[in-house]
């Protein structure tokens, strides 16, 4: 390992030459806190570099907990009309995700109703050009059982930041993937069983997304959305995870034509449950995807890097993608986890896809 794994410069290009593709003339935002300042350096001056107007919007990190929890009602379900208007000026955005430790203390439906509210600004972004990244912190390395060190090569790796082209290895995945989607695009239903788990979906006439690092760096899986009311079963989400602050671990969730009718977390019951009623789509399914990279292989909980591993699937709950078909609309989407490298499978209409995170 070299005694500089992870280069905010790599990182900088790959994500304004590659994943947004900024443009002369063009209004990019980049949203962060200021953990991230080394990259946030980097990025404006290569979008200056190329012509771009740079938008830097940062805060410290624990600005939004301190805003879930002092906030009055009137700004809590009040959607930020400044926010919105800058996010429908924009050509494209990156915001870069900076892991710190979970909040203590807050109220989960404080959260999802200050979400339910800023649903407008979601949508705007998702309008546009966007990537969701991640800036390697101290707490991300300790979540992960890493050190520093380990942790930003961790990172590097799993964006192929440690090779001479990473744009030629996103086209790997990307080729990679669109095998995948041949096979998909042929089923009508997804069986998934495993542990604690039996769940049917139908994606009859869904549309299958390759997705290659242009939306998440990392990446490194495919998706789509079921149809609305098939999900019938049940499944746990085995790998922890964050909603709001507050960790969340093994859920167990049952589904009856695609509604959430039993809901449990081994830790952070309350936020799941809050979770479910932020609004009438939070029980719904929005995407079922298959992890692909097997550049990541440990869980580092985080829900950018973890969804991407390889031999996992994950289903949101919450809001569906346009583009792949999918018809449902909440304020939330929210991926869990759920990891079959140790026995589970993947059936497409009765026929073995993946059997313990291989695909067959």
């Amino acid at each position: 390992m070299s005694d500089n794994p992870y280069d905010p410069k790599a990182h900088a290009r790959l994500l304004t030459d590659y994943c947004i593709n900024a443009q002369p003339g063009e209004r990019v935002l980049v949203q962060t806190t200021t953990q991230a300042l080394p990259l946030v350096e980097e990025l404006h001056r290569l979008l200056l570099e190329r012509g771009a107007t740079p938008l830097i919007r940062l805060e410290y990190p624990t600005q939004l907990d301190d805003f879930y929890r002092l906030a009055p009602d009137a700004l809590l379900d009040n959607t930020e009309a400044l926010l919105l208007a800058e996010v429908e000026s924009i050509d494209a955005s990156i915001r870069l995700l900076t892991p710190s430790a979970p909040a203590e203390g807050l109220d989960p439906q404080r959260v999802a109703r200050h979400r339910k509210a800023m649903n407008p600004v979601a949508r705007a972004r998702a309008a546009r050009r966007w990537n969701l990244s991640l800036y390697p912190t101290a707490y991300g390395a300790q979540a992960a059982n890493m050190s520093l060190p380990e942790y930003e090569a961790f990172v590097s790796s799993a964006m192929f930041l440690d090779t001479p082209d990473p744009v030629a290895k996103w086209g790997e995945i990307r080729d990679l993937q669109a095998g995948l989607i041949e096979r998909l695009v042929r089923a009508s239903e997804v069986r998934i069983v495993g542990e604690d788990t039996d769940l049917t979906l139908n994606i009859q006439g869904r549309t299958w997304v390759n997705s290659d690092g242009k939306r998440n760096m990392p990446s490194g899986e495919v998706f789509t959305g079921p149809i609305e009311t098939s999900a019938n079963g049940q499944i746990l989400f085995d790998l922890p995870t964050v909603y709001g602050g507050a960790a969340v671990r093994n859920v167990r969730l049952t589904f009856k034509d695609g509604l959430v009718v039993d809901a449990h977390a081994e830790e952070g019951e309350a936020a799941l449950l809050a979770a479910l009623d932020t609004d009438d789509g939070a029980r719904w399914l929005g995407e079922l995807g298959i992890g692909s990279n097997a550049g990541i292989q440990a869980p580092s909980q985080n829900i950018l890097f973890d969804e991407k591993i390889g031999g996992t699937v994950h289903l949101a709950l919450g809001n569906g993608y346009p583009e792949t078909g999918g018809t449902n609309v909440s304020a939330l989407h929210w991926d869990l986890i759920k990891d079959l490298r140790q026995g589970g499978q993947i059936l497409l209409d009765g026929e073995v896809f993946q059997d313990g995170g291989r695909f067959v």
